[in-house]
């Protein structure tokens, strides 16, 4: 899946503070209504596709032959089994005494919650490259801790994978390198989870998840040109319900559908724009189609004449 890293998101209170800024005397008088205005951002996500969301990292562990899938997975993007792991343990100075911990940290990767690595900070599972070789980095907590103490951080190594192969193309990317090629560990996804013919293990899939962060706030695109598609979108639906409850808001009603039909096409005029690779790809594709057609005969041709010519040499 094809996608812009540079897009930067917002919260879904963000979005509706500025809606409110416009509408600051309704707003003062409880005539706009939040929760009514969430499935409009929802709608909104959904028209715009696939290529604004941020596709998310996960460690699955395969027991009896299966493995439940995120609650937010929309769309399997490529997965990979992963071999076997390093774990080191960080422990967090505990009372009133300081003292200096010096971890043995792999020299091939980062901790996630370091200046060096572009993961986000609450993100549990980080796909990174060393010297051209994948390396993940999985956050896990193996120790329970009940006494108030600070529990001890695992960070869990990845180092060697083996391909999959998916059987069925349902929630799976068309492009998913995962669906032509030939391996003797297959796997199919349904009802939720990832069925295969391993009997336990570790799987890393990236996928497309739902649109929102880690503590469940709904998020939107925060771009100029999109930007204007969701505000007008929440601003056409807190005049539809004004409108209904008898307030006067005609000429307003009319300025805001002009508005907003311009900036719908603004936004899926810039989101369907294809990127460099996707260019490259029609290009590539292009260029066989025409050598297979001009070429093609030609070359056949050519074939069936050169035991003519020599013959009469």
């Amino acid at each position: 899946m094809d996608f812009n890293y540079t897009l930067k998101y917002r919260t879904f209170d963000q979005l509706l503070a500025d809606v409110q800024m416009d509408f600051a005397f309704y707003d003062l008088q409880g005539q706009i209504d939040p929760s009514a205005m969430i499935k409009v951002a929802l709608r909104v996500n959904y028209d715009l596709g696939l290529r604004i969301q941020q596709p998310k990292d996960e460690v699955l562990e395969i027991e009896k032959g299966k493995a439940r899938l995120p609650d937010d997975f929309t769309v399997m993007n490529y997965a990979m089994i992963c071999g076997d792991s390093i774990d080191t343990v960080i422990v967090p100075p505990q009372g009133t005494h300081t003292e200096s911990l010096n971890p043995v940290v792999p020299k091939y990767t980062a901790f996630p919650d370091s200046t060096n690595c572009g993961c986000p900070n609450n993100q549990k599972v980080c796909l990174e490259w060393n010297k051209e070789q994948p390396v993940i980095i999985q956050k896990v907590n193996t120790v329970a801790n009940t006494s108030g103490a600070p529990t001890p951080n695992t960070w869990r190594s990845y180092r060697n994978f083996h391909q999959i192969q998916f059987t069925n193309s349902k929630s799976i990317h068309c492009d998913c390198p995962n669906l032509g090629y030939l391996a003797s560990d297959q796997a199919y996804i349904k009802d939720n989870f990832i069925w295969t013919n391993l009997e336990c293990g570790n799987l890393y899939i990236n996928y497309e998840g739902a649109m929102e962060d880690s503590e469940g706030n709904l998020l939107v695109p925060n771009h100029p040109l999109l930007n204007e598609y969701y505000e007008y979108a929440l601003k056409q639906r807190i005049l539809e319900n004004l409108l209904m409850a008898g307030e006067s808001v005609g000429p307003m009603i009319q300025l805001t559908e002009q508005r907003f039909k311009a900036a719908r096409n603004n936004a899926l005029s810039m989101v369907n724009t294809p990127n460099f690779s996707e260019m490259q790809k029609l290009w590539t594709a292009n260029r066989l189609a025409m050598y297979s057609k001009y070429y093609d005969p030609f070359k056949s041709y050519a074939g069936q004449m050169s035991p003519r010519v020599n013959n009469a040499v």
